[in-house]
């Protein structure tokens, strides 16, 4: 079955996360992914290792189903190379700093001069303005973003998240983005640049909390927990910040993650009283109606998990599902890796490796019915030189050797 990017080529010069995030879901959704890497690789091959002189999972996690490709993009020869390469494309993708491509050489003007179809995909830190020269991390972006201002505890430090929101996600805008260009050029017959920042990824995905600054001028948010209001969205806890109240409650035996998260809509609420034991609250006007429980969630949430609190978050889950109560249990990433349901979702997924063995990593989490994923090995450092410089770009394998040996590549 053909997948849904076949044929289309992609130059990957990207490395670390936020890149190879995006170029590793164009390659699952079927494009050719040549990962081009300096000769000695992508740093994250060696960062966090787990096994001595072998990729570590860091690497082999984001880089499945590609090829990779060495060389020294700031020799003569390396450039020559490049620019072949670059001609050879549908999509280039890099995520280096700030003007480091142009300083190579290849101004997005000198690309659409070797290839004016090509899709120049690029991501930064920031756009353009007083960050635009800023180092990003994946915290730093949460930090700049809204994340870590409204995450965490009222009395608490601003947190981070564990989702990685400034790398994984600013790749996965980077794909709308390479998608929606490859689709305008059917129409257009022209390749386009497209940039994304991680600063602006990680607001997109922050976009409630900017509703709420701005209903902040009407009054308080009684939708969360907290007593008092400055003039900023507070950090609200476990809150869900939404329509319907949500928190966190806690089950037995009381472990780090014997939780279960609970949304109390308004049709829940008769169902959720009986099954903590206190009916009566069905119909006590101080507790019958939403707008009643709002000024007291904290009091609400509490009687929950004296219910909660003497079960396990198994049995918690299976009695608020059998009444149709939104809940779903906190799952710790041993949990996540062994679920049965996941690995039957694919997304939970075994994969070989020639140097390391099994190592297990996320599926695609993009289903689509005539485009099925599967996932392979990550290359190792310059697995396809031969295969590429001499089997498509015709080069000799004198030169080959002669390339190697001069460290182009």
């Amino acid at each position: 079955m053909t997948k849904a990017l076949e044929g289309v080529r992609v130059l990957d010069m990207t490395h670390v996360q936020s890149g190879p995030s995006a170029t590793q879901l164009l390659a699952w959704l079927g494009a050719d992914v040549v990962k081009l890497e300096a000769p000695s690789g992508d740093i994250t091959r060696k960062q966090l290792r787990d096994l001595p002189d072998v990729d570590s999972l860091y690497f082999t996690m984001l880089n499945c189903n590609k090829r990779s490709i060495t060389l020294n993009t700031k020799s003569e020869r390396g450039k020559e190379i490049l620019t072949e390469l670059i001609r050879r494309s549908d999509v280039m993708v890099e995520n280096f700093g700030p003007g480091a491509v142009d300083r190579m050489g290849f101004t997005w003007e000198r690309i659409q001069e070797i290839n004016p179809k090509i899709i120049y995909a690029s991501i930064k830190g920031f756009g353009e303005g007083p960050y635009t020269n800023f180092k990003a991390y994946e915290v730093v972006a949460q930090a700049m973003g809204g994340s870590m201002s409204t995450t965490g505890f009222e009395d608490g430090p601003p947190l981070a998240t564990g989702a990685q929101i400034g790398d994984s996600g600013t790749g996965i805008h980077a794909v709308a983005g390479i998608l929606a260009a490859l689709f305008q050029r059917e129409n257009t017959g022209r390749g386009q640049r497209v940039n994304v920042a991680m600063q602006h990824a990680v607001l997109n995905l922050c976009r409630v909390k900017l509703r709420d600054q701005q209903r902040l001028a009407h009054g308080p948010l009684a939708e969360y927990p907290n007593e008092d209001f400055g003039d900023e969205v507070p950090r609200s806890g476990n809150a869900s910040g939404g329509g319907q109240p949500g928190w966190a409650v806690r089950c037995a035996p009381g472990g780090p993650n014997d939780y279960v998260y609970v949304i109390v809509q308004p049709v829940g609420w008769q169902p959720l009283a009986s099954l903590i034991g206190r009916p009566e609250l069905v119909d006590d006007p101080e507790w019958a109606t939403p707008e009643a429980r709002l000024p007291k969630l904290d009091k609400m949430f509490q009687l929950i998990e004296e219910w909660s609190a003497t079960l396990p978050k198994w049995e918690v889950l299976e009695r608020l599902n059998a009444h149709n109560i939104p809940c779903g249990p906190i799952l710790s990433t041993q949990e996540i890796i062994e679920d049965e349901s996941l690995v039957a979702n694919e997304m939970v997924v075994p994969v070989e490796h020639p140097e390391r063995g099994t190592f297990t990593t996320v599926g695609s989490p993009l289903k689509l019915s005539d485009s099925p994923v599967d996932i392979t090995s990550s290359p190792l450092l310059g697995e396809h030189n031969e295969e590429v410089y001499v089997g498509e770009l015709g080069l000799g394998d004198e030169e080959l050797r002669l390339l190697k040996t001069n460290g182009v590549i």
